[in-house]
């Protein structure tokens, strides 16, 4: 170290052996001369000298910047606030470069309430019309509206305040006392003093703030302009946010990266993919394609849209992928079902040496548990403990929700009980988990705590919730969960809402007052939530309800093959065979031929496909020796093979056949007698909630609602054995067709981690 920078630092690391005044002087003239606290790294020094300075002989203005810039960069956001309030109550007045970093403290500290107080000095002073500081100001705005008055840190800057002594004339208060000048300043803002207290300072402006900060700039950058098109995009006021980029146009400033990539996410909004292409085609033709957050942007955009082919050609194109950019090629491959895509994806971003963060380990999770992989869910479970992503309340929700739709709500529940903190995406997970277990009771209980700890339920939380009474026959708890909803929370009902309470009305065997429900709903119901109805007149063999449901959804749909497979199936548990006989030759003469679901069986990390008909396994022989053992050994125990809903025009050997691919009611009973003989509980989940065997009892009660979109069954066996299969039921293939195995390669197959 040169002599130069020796003398100050050793002198400002004791300040005590200055002793005379010709010796402060050299100091103060070599710091001023070298701009040390800048150029020598002597700011930790200068802090000590700082806070050792008389109160005779205050900081100057030089020095109060030095200190508030030092604590911004260096992340020191309150001690920012707090150097602030300081230097106004000393009497010293902030500059144009004193004002940025405050802002910029106010945003990270989410505190709108302090950042409208610091807006208020500077019209006081005269220099919201200041480039930087305008800057800012509309930055804060744009990302603090969504939080509210106050937020994050606001509390606690406030007791700080609150503690500090009062000094000088000029009191700097957290919310500033109105003057002539600060009243003048709110009214070129086009709000008045009074207003913006009634309201509760600012907030009243929403984002309109940021606009009008704008407006009344004199001087605008590509930032001023990039600011207001994001805020704008942010908060979904997307015409607005394209009208600004537009106007930009005319101001002579081409786009950036940052103004593409927000203006991305609105074409995802509103999926408008051609729009999006077109932004596509602008960055090529300005060279910005490989940019990491276009790139990115593009990904999401083309995911939104559907297009997830058209997101892994542009992931692919980039030159070099950042973990950002494989987070979200991951993601829009989940997102839209390519779930084993993107667990390969995964994979090869690990072999890439790119660590994954919190956003990647969330993405991925929801492939798991769609495609019930619990040991990759297990590998990846591990890989979040190994980084150290555990305590994070997104993964943590993830993990309880794949840990639930795989089967181990034990697990799930653990994971839950062990979360430092939980949000409302945290509760659903649980409350559904617990719902699609058979659990009603205690998702109801987990439910009413959430509402006691001060968080707001959402519409999915009701969809939740409302699936928890549903499975458990509560009609009266959940009628009052629906009314709730929409009197005490202020949240429309979905159609999800409306198919919940018809699937509750129609287990309770309520199906005219269900029939009557849907008809008043205030917005259009689908197919879908008249399929829910229509199933369980197949539950309940109520062919009348069934005809008008029927034709409820011909209406919507005329070829909606799912509404002719439960007519049907319901005709036939009726007794009404020809009815039955007839809409099955309708199907057949309008070319309905229902695709086949497969069956897949998981062992040793290893995925083994089947379908109806299918022998080509090499172990084909050997399953189908156990399979006639069980069949043996449950018959004697008083299992009958139930072949009542098939229709009577065909042999007994072909119903035999014919119920494996027609309905669940017969698999139902007899896997009751299998987890029964074996002594051992067997969880089996369809498409709509998962079925507990245990002691010749299933948990659903004996409620079997088979037949919409081709349900997926998962077997899962004790913890033990920890294996589970799946097996897909048609509701309406051909006798002796054999379809074709369909490309399944599963969890196990090229994705193990």
């Amino acid at each position: 170290m040169s002599s130069i920078q020796s003398l100050p630092k050793t002198l400002l690391k004791n300040p005590s052996s200055i002793k005379t005044k010709s010796l402060a002087q050299q100091l103060h003239a070599q710091i001023v001369k070298s701009n040390a606290t800048t150029h020598l790294n002597l700011i930790h020094e200068s802090l000590i000298v700082f806070n050792t300075l008389h109160p005779s002989s205050p900081p100057s203005l030089g020095a109060w910047k030095s200190i508030i810039r030092y604590y911004t960069s260096n992340g020191l956001f309150l001690q920012t606030l707090t150097a602030f309030v300081k230097m106004w109550d000393s009497g010293v007045y902030p500059d144009h470069n004193v004002f940025p970093s405050v802002i910029k403290s106010c945003t990270h500290l989410v505190d709108l309430r302090f950042g409208e107080s610091v807006h208020g000095c500077a019209i006081h002073l005269g220099i919201d019309f200041d480039l930087f500081t305008g800057n800012a100001l509309m930055n804060m705005y744009s990302k603090l509206e969504t939080f509210g008055r106050i937020g994050g840190l606001g509390d606690v800057v406030g007791q700080v305040f609150d503690k500090m002594p009062k000094l000088g004339k000029m009191k700097m208060n957290y919310a500033l006392p109105p003057s002539n000048k600060q009243t003048a300043g709110f009214d070129r803002l086009g709000m008045s003093y009074e207003v913006l207290r009634r309201n509760g300072g600012m907030e009243a402006l929403r984002l309109d703030s940021v606009r009008k900060v704008f407006e009344m700039m004199p001087k605008r950058d590509l930032v001023s302009w990039n600011t207001l098109i994001a805020g704008n995009a942010q908060n979904g006021l997307y015409k607005e946010a394209l009208y600004m980029v537009r106007e930009m146009g005319k101001a002579n400033l081409q786009p950036d990266p940052f103004t593409l990539s927000s203006v991305l996410p609105i074409f995802a909004e509103y999926v408008d993919v051609m729009k999006g292409k077109e932004i596509h085609g602008y960055a090529i033709r300005h060279g910005l394609d490989t940019n990491g957050f276009i790139g990115s942007s593009l990904i999401d955009m083309y995911a939104n849209c559907t297009r997830v082919e058209d997101s892994c050609k542009v992931f692919n194109l980039l030159p070099q992928g950042d973990i950002v950019s494989w987070s979200s090629v991951i993601a829009g491959c989940v997102q839209n079902g390519a779930f084993d895509e993107g667990l390969k994806l995964f994979r090869k971003m690990l072999l890439a040496k790119i660590q994954p963060v919190n956003v990647t380990f969330s993405s991925i999770m929801p492939a798991c548990a769609h495609l019930t992989t619990v040991h990759l869910g297990k590998q990846l479970h591990g890989c979040i403990i190994r980084g150290g992503f555990d305590d994070n309340v997104f993964i943590a929700s993830s993990l309880v929700d794949m840990y639930a739709r795989c089967g181990n709500i034990k697990t799930a529940r653990w994971i839950f009980n062990n979360m430092e903190q939980i949000d409302i995406v945290s509760w659903t997970a649980m409350i559904m988990g617990c719902a699609l277990h058979g659990h009603a009771d205690e998702a109801i209980s987990l439910f009413k705590q959430m509402e006691m700890g001060g968080v707001k339920p959402n519409s999915v939380a009701f969809v939740a919730v409302l699936t928890a009474c549903s499975h458990a026959k509560l009609v009266e708890e959940g009628l009052q969960y629906f009314n709730s909803m929409i009197h005490d929370y202020g949240i429309s009902p979905g159609l999800e809402h409306y198919a919940s309470v018809a699937d509750l009305l129609g287990r309770a065997g309520k199906l005219e007052e269900a029939y009557e429900f849907i008809s008043r709903t205030h917005t259009k119901p689908e197919g879908s939530v008249w399929s829910t109805l229509l199933a369980s007149c197949r539950v309940h063999k109520n062919t009348e309800v069934a005809e008008k449901v029927a034709e409820k959804i011909f209406t919507l749909d005329p070829n909606n093959m799912v509404a002719y497979v439960l007519l049907s199936n319901t005709y036939s548990a009726a007794g009404r065979w020809k009815e039955a006989a007839k809409l099955r030759t309708i199907m057949r003469d309008k070319g309905m031929r229902k695709k086949p679901a497969c069956s897949w069986v998981e062992v040793n990390n290893k995925v083994h496909a089947f379908v109806a008909g299918d022998k080509s396994h090499p172990y084909y022989d050997k399953i189908n020796e156990v399979m006639t053992f069980l069949l043996e050994v449950i018959e004697r125990e008083g299992y009958v093979v139930d072949t009542n809903e098939v229709l009577h025009d065909v042999g007994e050997e072909q119903k035999r056949v014919s119920y494996c691919v027609a309905t669940c009611v017969d698999c139902h009973v007899a896997t009751k007698f299998v987890a029964k003989i074996m002594g051992r509980e067997i969880i089996v989940m369809d498409n709509g909630q998962f079925h507990h065997f245990r002691d010749g009892k299933c948990s659903c009660g004996d409620y079997c609602k088979i037949g919409i979109g081709g349900p997926l069954f998962q077997w899962y066996f004790d913890s033990s054995h920890f294996v589970h299969i799946a097996k897909g039921k048609s509701s309406v293939m051909r006798l002796g067709t054999k379809p074709g195995i369909p490309k399944r390669t599963g969890g196990g197959a090229g994705c193990d981690l």
